[in-house]
């Protein structure tokens, strides 16, 4: 069962400020902090949705403004395997989406970004600049990405790959902020760092800066779970999390003794995720 603080749909949050976006964004564009979507009002509403894919174990989540007009609406990891899914929900709430977000290049299943936007073209995907992959909108630590007066916060999380991204929620008085980790912090664990750029000292030191950081009751929104875990929280993660909590050099080791096998998809994953989950067709 969620924690009492999750029992919710709708989370009313304060508005913030923002300057609109330049409307000359040409492709591929780097998303900087004074990006923005829609007009301000005087209150927004947090919608929020946490969805799963079965066969990868990978969390969508979907977040929208949904007391502004226009409802606008972001996914963070897709999943192509469940994009109708999805935009059927989107329809069903009567949701905008604006963004398809990534929070790394996955390994593991083919990011829905470029089945949506073939179902719906306005929509921008967005992934890290440092990621190396093709995306319409490039983020880097200290961006904001709004969707209408809410907006995530980009902070720079490599070590599971060298492009890991966690996006955070503003910080508002009376609720908790929430973490999307990706594959960097997991619930009682962490993303693997033996491929695509990773490193466990990078990782480690990323989770210490950048998510244990915040205030400890940040709900923590990982990438996937396999032991039918749904939320966590920072304080959680720095006291009970057996890789973590160790210092860094036993988390090296212990990193470097998984004896993982090799992913299954990711000579299929990782080629599609670099030009935003488009497979080519074979001749």
């Amino acid at each position: 069962m969620l924690p009492k603080m999750l029992r919710f749909h709708f989370t009313t949050l304060k508005a913030s400020p923002f300057l609109p976006i330049s409307k000359a964004i040409r492709y591929p564009t780097r998303l900087r902090s004074q990006m923005a979507s829609f007009s301000s009002s005087s209150s927004s509403t947090l919608l929020f949705r946490q969805l799963f894919e079965k066969e990868s174990s990978t969390y969508t989540y979907l977040l929208a403004d949904a007391s502004h007009p226009q409802k606008p609406a972001l996914l963070i990891d897709p999943v192509d395997r469940t994009v109708d899914r999805d935009l059927s929900l989107i329809e069903q709430l009567g949701l905008k989406l604006v963004y398809a977000m990534n929070t790394h290049v996955h390994a593991d299943h083919v990011t829905g970004t470029g089945l949506i936007k073939s179902k719906v073209p306005d929509v921008k995907s967005v992934i890290s600049k440092a990621s190396g992959a093709t995306a319409d909108l490039y983020v880097e630590p200290g961006d904001k990405v709004y969707f209408g007066n809410l907006f995530l916060e980009i902070r720079a999380t490599p070590g599971h790959t060298k492009g890991c991204v966690t996006y955070v929620t503003g910080d508002t008085p009376g609720q908790p902020r929430m973490a999307f980790t990706g594959d960097t912090l997991l619930i009682r664990g962490c993303g693997r760092t033996d491929f695509q750029g990773g490193s466990s000292e990078q990782l480690y030191e990323s989770v210490h800066s950048q998510i244990f950081t915040l205030p400890k009751n940040t709900l923590i929104f990982p990438a996937h779970d396999y032991k039918g875990f749904t939320v966590s929280t920072v304080g959680e993660e720095m006291q009970y999390n057996p890789r973590l909590t160790k210092d860094v050099e036993t988390f090296k080791n212990i990193m470097a003794n998984l004896n993982l096998s090799y992913p299954k998809m990711i000579d299929v994953a990782v080629p599609a995720n670099m030009v935003c989950g488009i497979q080519s067709k074979t001749s």
